[in-house]
């Protein structure tokens, strides 16, 4: 017999296809509460930990009061600006190293040693001054003054290089003074080698009662008219009766009342607004009174000292009408 198509067995092919879901249709879903939960595996019980002996932590060793307050300080420092407190690279040091001045030249020895007390005895020397120690000693009460601070540049391959270029002065007002110049990249250090340098180069000034106009007998002016020159730039000084005052420049002024004159004029020839040429004009002189020659009697008469001035100069009381 024949079968029909319908009755035919189906293949392997036909049946994956009749297992497949219709389009339209759904797939079925299981519920949970029918699917029956799997069997737990028995698991072994856990056991409790043993604690373990705390570790005692070494004691602190007591600070100092002022590593304290450092310290404190720097934590609220810290925490004002959102940071954790920084640890303290180095230890604090309750009390600072002082350095202690070995001289290095015969000159410093005598010094160091007592042997030369006062300024006027180290400008008797033919030794030059090297420490600048020496002068800190014998002269304490230098004052420091800033005369000019410049820029210099240099043109390289890389570019042009700028640098600082400073003068400076020192002086006791009391017949001592210096000046010094230097160059650097830094405004900080390059003053500092600057007054070193002026230290270095101490000057001493004759002073005396120069004027015809004036004899009150105190060191007050220059004892006669000097001059000095640099470059373009020519500097003569008169001596000036008692409470006229320094007539010059600012530069000028500042470098005359470092080294003790209270009243003198000042007359000036050349381009003295090259600051560095009008002061060296001055230094120079200040320097010739130095070099000339006095008779015996004009020392007496002049009043004339050279260096600190040991008698002080007496008080004048203004007598009101």
């Amino acid at each position: 017999m024949i079968m029909a198509e319908e009755d035919k067995p189906k293949g392997e092919e036909e049946k994956k296809l009749a297992e497949k879901p219709k389009t339209g249709e759904k797939p079925k879903t299981v519920d949970k509460a029918e699917a029956k939960p799997k069997d737990k595996e028995a698991r072994p019980e856990k056991k409790p930990e043993e604690k373990k002996p705390e570790e005692k932590k070494p004691e602190a060793k007591p600070r100092s009061e002022a590593s304290e307050k450092t310290a404190a300080g720097r934590d609220s420092r810290d925490s004002s600006r959102g940071g954790r407190p920084r640890e303290r690279r180095f230890p604090p040091r309750d009390d600072e190293e002082v350095k202690v001045w070995k001289p290095k030249t015969k000159l410093g020895w005598k010094v160091h040693n007592g042997e030369i007390t006062s300024m006027h005895e180290v400008m008797q020397q033919s030794s030059p001054i090297k420490e600048v120690e020496i002068i800190d000693k014998l002269l304490p009460e230098l004052q420091e003054e800033i005369l000019d601070v410049g820029r210099v540049q240099r043109v390289t391959d890389s570019g042009r290089r700028m640098r600082f270029r400073i003068v400076a002065a020192v002086g006791n007002r009391d017949g001592y003074f210096g000046v010094g110049e230097s160059k650097g990249k830094e405004a900080g250090p390059t003053i500092r080698k600057s007054i070193e340098r002026a230290k270095l180069n101490i000057k001493e000034v004759k002073r005396g009662c120069g004027s015809w106009e004036c004899g009150c007998g105190n060191p007050h002016t220059v004892p006669f008219l000097v001059s000095g020159k640099e470059g373009s730039v020519n500097v003569t000084l008169r001596p000036a009766p008692r409470g006229v005052g320094i007539v010059s420049g600012e530069l000028a002024k500042t470098i005359l009342s470092l080294a003790g004159i209270k009243d003198v004029w000042v007359s000036t020839k050349g381009h003295t607004r090259t600051g560095i040429n009008f002061a060296r004009a001055v230094i120079n002189a200040l320097e010739n009174t130095n070099y000339v020659k006095i008779k015996e009697g004009d020392n007496e008469c002049l009043n004339i000292v050279a260096g600190q001035s040991k008698q002080p100069e007496p008080v004048v009381e203004e007598v009101q009408s």
